[in-house]
């Protein structure tokens, strides 16, 4: 059957507008569509891609455990999921793991269980959940409630109660907020969606002390920032902090849906059998190239390469804009990177990932005013350069069009 981007307006629920061209192949860094173009790829799949396409390890764990065992439910278990959540909780700071299929899941499983663990130590009047403006959690109606973007909530009814946002990196604000009734914290410790905003060292370390205070659980969303994104297997090794609850999923995959949910065996004790699941959760064939992902992630070579490729990176836009003058800065850390657009520019930044795909590179933005990169770990120095090279291009596009 022949299809092109016009079946998708035929067939599919209108809620994305994907661009005109179809991928069809990818290798490492690069990505051919239908037509036979050659794309330079800095979405890596919105930060999921973190080995890039198709890498060698992780085909071969996949076609190894699809000859082997594709799905059980839970009420068996399995070895890939057992061997990854030990490797999870040996590398981390956790005792326990949940498996989901996906970032909202895991969050999901995270906030049900901070309302439970809350619920049984203190009672009923302990349930308060405290997230912080501009933050992202996931699509389903509890997380997108949580997530500090009332654009991606309103319009669907009701929304689930007990649930305050406050502004990041203002420890002032946070601290007048939070009481006794704050069951849970939850906060990435580096916010994707809302414009690749890096906290504050200390209000990350005041966040964490007045949870402590009062009895509050500190749930880290590192869906986006974990795995290796920011040069630390997990951001908050570099803070100095350590969560209650940590989440991870886009990158754990490498490309394969999987999402879970991290934490100590105290408070893991408060989902007892019955009290939450998944049919897909631990799924074998996820977990066994999740596994081999975390494996090759796992290493200080590439750990520390994170960081000079972000060095690289750091250089080269350095230089664009000191030709085009369209950033205020380059925000982030490691191949979690945010071109923010200055006052000329504001909320431009899809008119830039528009051009830098008719350049052949493939791009994010993070709002209206930052253009997003999220590449492969791995990504080859000469495919930054030459993804720059085109981004550069896109940039000279937009600006000479005006």
């Amino acid at each position: 059957m022949k299809v092109t981007r016009a079946t998708f307006d035929d067939v599919m629920v209108p809620n994305y507008n994907p661009a005109n061209m179809v991928p069809v192949r990818g290798e490492g860094s690069r990505v051919w569509d239908q037509e036979g173009a050659e794309y330079v790829d800095f979405a890596g799949g919105i930060a999921v891609n973190v080995l890039g396409h198709c890498h060698p390890e992780l085909v071969k764990a996949l076609n190894e455990q699809g000859s082997k065992l594709w799905h059980l439910s839970n009420v068996f278990t399995n070895e890939p999921s057992l061997r990854l959540a030990k490797k999870l909780a040996d590398s981390t700071f956790a005792d326990k793991v949940y498996f989901a299929n996906s970032g909202a899941e895991a969050n999901e499983a995270a906030l049900k269980l901070a309302r439970r663990w809350a619920l049984d130590k203190y009672g009923e009047d302990k349930n308060q959940i405290i997230a912080f403006n501009k933050g992202f959690h996931g699509r389903t109606f509890f997380t997108v409630t949580v997530g500090g973007q009332a654009a991606y909530s309103d319009g669907f009814g009701p929304k689930p109660g007990a649930v305050t946002h406050c502004d990041y990196n203002d420890l002032a604000a946070f601290e007048a907020m939070i009481s006794d009734k704050t069951c849970a914290v939850m906060m990435e410790p580096l916010q994707g969606e809302g414009g690749i905003i890096t906290p504050d060292v200390e209000f990350v370390k005041g966040v964490r002390e007045l949870c402590d205070k009062h009895n509050a659980l500190l749930i880290l969303d590192e869906v986006q920032s974990g795995v290796g994104r920011t040069g630390h297997l997990y951001a908050y090794m570099g803070l100095g902090v350590t969560p209650d609850i940590l989440t991870t999923a886009k990158s754990l995959g490498g490309g394969f849906p999987i999402g879970a949910m991290l934490t100590t065996a105290g408070i893991a004790a408060h989902l007892k059998p019955g009290t939450h699941g998944s049919t897909y959760g631990g799924n074998p064939l996820a977990c066994a190239v999740a596994e081999k992902a975390l494996d090759i992630v796992n290493q200080p070579e590439v750990l520390e390469g994170v960081l000079k490729k972000e060095a690289l990176f750091r250089k080269i836009l350095g230089e664009i804009n000191d030709k085009y003058h369209v950033f205020e800065e380059i925000r982030g850390q490691g191949m979690l990177l945010g071109c923010a657009l200055n006052e000329k520019y504001q909320g431009r930044a899809k008119d830039f990932m528009t051009a830098a795909t008719q350049e052949h590179l493939m791009c994010l933005i993070a709002g209206m005013n930052v253009i997003r990169f999220a590449p492969s770990l791995v990504i080859p120095d000469e495919d930054i350069v030459e993804g720059l090279a085109r981004f550069e291009r896109a940039i000279a596009a937009v600006v000479s069009a005006e």
